[in-house]
C-alpha cells in the first residue's frame, strides 16, 4: 500500500534566506504578492526589510498588517477582500504559526464564496489555490511544510483544522536569523510544539519510513538545543539547528499525523486563549503517559533519539525515562499549568465534556495509539489543571 507524500515545491534553507524571495516569487511567476503578517513585525521594520527587497527587483506588493492570534473566521476577511481589491496573484505568510494559518485560508477564501467552516476536518480541500510562500520567523509550527491550517469559527468558537494539499504551502523559506529576537517563554512553546510534532507523527497509527526518519532527526536535534536556544537567545547555533528540527517535523507529521495532544490541545486556545505551543506543552507529558503503553517501542525509539536512553535500556525503561523527560522539560522551561494562568477551576470543570467532544471531533485523537473515550480525555485534562 503506497503512501502519498508531499513537500512544498520549493525550500530554500539557511541563514539570510529571506534575500531569495525575489527570486523565489519570479520563479513562480508571481508579480503582486499580499503579505499577511501581524502589527509586531510591521512595528519591528521586519515587513519593510521584506518590501525592499521586493521593489529592488520590480515586485509590487500589498502588505495585511493585522493577523491575530489563534486567528478566527472574521479576521480573515479584510485580508481575503484586499486580494482582491490589489489583484494579487500570490500570498506570503510571514511570521508564527498564526501569520502562515491566515495565509493559508485567505489564499483559499480569496478564490471561493464558500465558508471556511465548510472546509474543516474530515473535508479534504485539494483544489489550487493562490500560490503560498511562507516565511516562519518561529522555530515551532512547521506550518511552512504542511498541509493544514487552523481557524476558529467565529460564531461557534471551534477550532477547525482545514486539512489537504490546496494549503501546502508551494514554497518555503526558513531563515533562522529571523527567529534571533524570540523572548525565552515563545522559544520555549514553539520548540515544545515542534517536539510534539515530531513525536506525535512517530507514534501515529499514520506514521510511515518517510515520516519516520524526519521525526526522529528532529527528536534528536531538539534534544540537543532546546534548552540552549532557551537560555541564551544569541545562540546562533541553537536557533540555526532548531528552525531547521521544527521545518523537519512539520514534514513528519504533515505526511503522518498528529494525535492526542493536538485534539486536545485546540479546545484549550478557543476557550483559553492559551497559545497553540503553551496549549501543547502543558498537556504532553500526560498524554504521553496516558498513550506510551501502547506504543513501548515507538515511544522508545523518541526516547533514543532525543538522548535520554540508550541501547542497554529496555523500550519499558526507555520509554519511562522518555515521560519523565518530558515532565522535567516543562519545569526547566517553565511551562505553566493552566491553573497558573488564573484560570476559573469552575469554568474549567465545566468546559470538560465539551472540550472533550471538541478534541474527538477534531479527528486527530483517532491517530493516537491509544484512541480514548469522552471520559479518558476529560480526565486528563482534569489532571493538568
Amino acid at each position: 500500500m503506497s503512501t502519498l507524500i508531499a513537500l512544498p515545491r520549493i525550500l530554500r534553507i539557511g541563514a539570510d534566506a529571506l534575500a531569495d524571495l525575489p527570486a523565489v516569487l519570479a520563479d513562480m511567476g508571481c508579480r503582486r504578492p499580499l503579505i499577511v503578517t501581524d502589527d509586531y513585525l510591521v512595528s519591528t521594520g521586519a515587513v519593510t526589510r521584506i518590501g525592499e527587497g521586493l521593489r529592488a527587483a520590480g515586485i509590487e506588493f500589498a502588505v495585511f498588517g493585522d493577523v491575530v492570534p489563534d486567528p478566527t473566521t472574521d479576521s480573515l476577511k479584510p485580508a481575503a477582500d484586499l486580494v482582491r481589491t490589489e489583484g494579487c496573484d500570490a500570498v506570503i505568510g510571514f511570521g508564527g504559526g498564526s501569520s502562515m494559518d491566515t495565509a493559508k485560508a485567505v489564499a483559499l477564501l480569496a478564490t471561493t464564496d464558500r465558508p471556511m467552516r465548510e472546509f474543516k476536518a474530515p473535508t479534504l480541500t485539494d483544489e489550487p489555490l493562490l500560490p503560498i510562500i511562507a516565511i516562519p520567523t518561529t522555530a515551532g509550527s512547521g506550518s511552512e511544510a504542511t498541509r493544514f491550517t487552523v481557524i476558529t469559527d467565529s460564531e461557534t468558537g471551534e477550532k477547525m483544522l482545514c486539512p489537504g494539499m490546496a494549503f501546502l504551502p508551494t514554497a518555503a523559506i526558513v531563515d533562522h536569523t529571523l527567529t534571533s529576537s524570540m523572548p525565552p517563554r515563545l522559544t520555549a512553546d514553539t520548540g515544545i510544539d515542534a517536539l510534539t510534532h515530531a513525536v506525535e507523527a512517530y507514534v501515529s497509527r499514520k506514521a510511515n519510513p518517510f515520516s519516520d526518519s524526519f521525526a526522529l532527526t528532529a527528536i534528536s536535534t531538539i534534544g540537543r538545543y532546546l534548552r540552549r536556544a532557551f537560555a541564551d537567545g544569541a545562540d546562533d547555533q541553537a536557533r540555526e539547528h532548531m528552525m531547521l528540527a521544527a521545518t523537519q517535523a512539520g514534514i513528519a507529521f504533515s505526511n503522518s499525523s498528529v494525535a492526542l495532544v493536538h485534539g486536545m490541545s485546540r479546545p484549550l486556545g478557543a476557550h483559553f486563549h492559551i497559545s497553540h505551543g503553551m496549549s501543547n506543552a502543558m498537556l504532553f507529558p500526560a498524554v504521553t503517559e496516558f498513550s506510551v503503553g501502547a506504543a513501548t517501542a515507538r515511544y522508545a525509539d523518541c526516547a533514543r533519539a532525543y538522548g535520554v536512553a540508550d541501547d542497554d535500556h529496555s523500550d519499558e525503561a526507555a520509554a519511562a525515562l522518555f515521560v519523565a523527560e518530558l515532565r522535567q522539560l516543562n519545569h526547566d522551561l517553565e511551562v505553566p499549568a493552566p491553573h497558573d494562568l488564573s484560570i476559573d477551576p469552575d469554568q474549567w470543570a465545566g468546559l470538560l465534556p465539551t472540550m472533550a467532544e471538541q478534541a474527538l471531533a477534531s479527528g486527530s485523537p483517532q491517530n493516537n495509539p491509544v484512541v480514548p473515550t469522552a471520559d479518558e480525555i476529560a480526565a486528563i485534562y482534569r489532571s493538568i489543571f
